[in-house]
């Protein structure tokens, strides 16, 4: 085996070879240490983990690991009116979410509502805040031409239903 003196590679390699871990660049590393899989795994699976019911009012936000290698928390943004309907199915998500990824990833639910209104177009969701609807009411009323005005208007009023 040989030393290298590089400090962001690993310690020993074996004929120049090197583990995947170090040939990641430091800013994923920071993510996969900080098990920023396990966000994205659920992010990915959240309709299968939580059923359509749930999904359609709820979303992960994020995920904060504990600082010793133990279960964390997970944040759920819910549209407000729907909090009750989470927080008492809370411990089912929990036990899901851990049955899934086969150890305990969480101890703990976190909610935090919205007040946006959601509209799913070919599967994505779509998240418009008030404050948002506001500054493109704002920026409508700049544009000069009535008819491209009108359309933009209407689409805006589809999207609300």
């Amino acid at each position: 085996m040989h030393v290298k003196n590089n400090i962001n590679q690993g310690r020993f390699y074996i004929q120049g070879l090197r583990s995947f871990k170090d040939s990641l660049p430091k800013d994923v590393k920071k993510i996969l240490d900080k098990r920023g899989h396990i966000y994205s795994e659920i992010l990915s699976r959240w309709n299968y983990l939580v059923g359509k019911e749930m999904s359609k009012i709820s979303f992960p936000k994020t995920f904060k690991p504990s600082l010793k290698n133990g279960p964390g928390t997970l944040i759920i943004s819910v549209q407000r009116g729907n909090e009750v309907e989470i927080e008492y199915s809370k411990n089912i998500i929990i036990k899901k979410i851990n049955n899934y990824f086969g150890y305990n990833i969480l101890d703990n639910i976190r909610i935090k509502t919205f007040n946006t209104f959601v509209k799913s177009i070919n599967n994505k969701k779509i998240f418009i805040s008030q404050k948002s609807e506001k500054k493109i009411a704002n920026s409508l009323k700049e544009i000069k031409n009535e008819k491209i005005k009108k359309s933009l208007i209407q689409l805006l009023k589809a999207i609300k239903k």
